[in-house]
């Protein structure tokens, strides 16, 4: 059967490959600081017909024998996202080659498609690497209790996910998490919310995570959070100042929220900041 292509981009000695998970859909009544016919308007503009699909990029990452995983898609919780695992298939990978996930935070978007139907760990054989404040909030009785109906169940996910790795679960504050990849703390989408600086052979890319949901919205207009950011506030100021980084060292991005393509740049435009896709090589 031949090979799915996917997105990929060469950085030194790194092979990063985009594989998408799927899609979720939230309503833009999650926005704020924006009128949902506006956020329509927008996304109408930049040619996307389904105005409030996300959609859900994973990145896997080979480098001197190792195949690295960023992040593990929905799995199919709400019927969000679920074909991580096929995809990976078909571009050769099966999940027990997975030598190490690292986690950007831990929403069910990122950590659903850790366990299977059946409670099992889909990757048996990965070392599961996050930032100790993700893994430290979502253990928290305090904060389970005092979280709102609607977001209870992202605490379950995630500590089922933590739990069917916990011999293999390492966490980290600062720095180098695996060789060529250094986390860069993104405070404010959740307590531990963490990107990964990717650098090799002169080059680099960064894995912002979920700095955006919709970019054809939220790169625009950085001041636009959404209800899944855990502290708006701060989500829009760290959303800012990482805009006006990547835009002036402009530094290749991957995030969990990008289209399909997977990569992009971000450009300052005369109001503010633009998107562009990568036209990446294919693996």
């Amino acid at each position: 059967m031949p090979s799915l292509i996917l997105p990929s981009q060469q950085i030194g000695d790194l092979t990063i490959t985009a594989v998408s998970d799927g899609y979720l859909h939230a309503s833009f009544d999650f926005l704020a600081s924006i009128d949902p016919a506006d956020a329509s308007r927008m996304q109408e503009n930049a040619g996307i017909t389904d105005h409030t699909s996300i959609h859900i990029n994973c990145y896997l990452v080979r480098s001197g024998g190792r195949t690295i995983l960023i992040d593990a898609g929905a799995g199919g919780f709400k019927q969000w996202g679920g074909q991580l695992k096929t995809n990976l298939l078909l571009v050769g990978i099966q999940p027990s080659e997975i030598d190490a996930i690292l986690l950007t935070h831990a929403h069910p978007d990122h950590v659903g498609g850790l366990m299977d139907a059946s409670g099992e760990a889909v990757f048996p054989s990965a070392e599961l690497i996050a930032h100790h404040l993700e893994v430290a909030f979502w253990q928290d009785d305090g904060n389970l209790s005092r979280a709102p109906e609607r977001a209870r169940g992202n605490f379950l996910v995630a500590r089922q996910a933590f739990e069917g790795y916990r011999d293999r679960l390492r966490t980290f504050d600062a720095g180098e998490v695996l060789p060529g990849m250094t986390a860069v703390p993104l405070p404010g989408h959740t307590a531990g919310h963490t990107g990964y600086r990717l650098e090799s052979g002169g080059q680099n890319l960064l894995v912002w995570g979920d700095i955006v949901h919709f970019p054809q919205i939220q790169i625009p207009r950085p001041e636009v959070s959404i209800a899944f950011d855990q502290d708006a506030h701060l989500a829009a100021e760290t959303r800012a100042r990482l805009l006006d980084c990547v835009a002036a060292e402009q530094l290749l991005i991957a995030g969990m929220h990008l289209g399909e393509p997977g990569f992009a740049q971000v450009g300052r435009t005369g109001t503010g900041y633009g998107v562009a896709y990568e036209m990446a090589s294919s693996t």
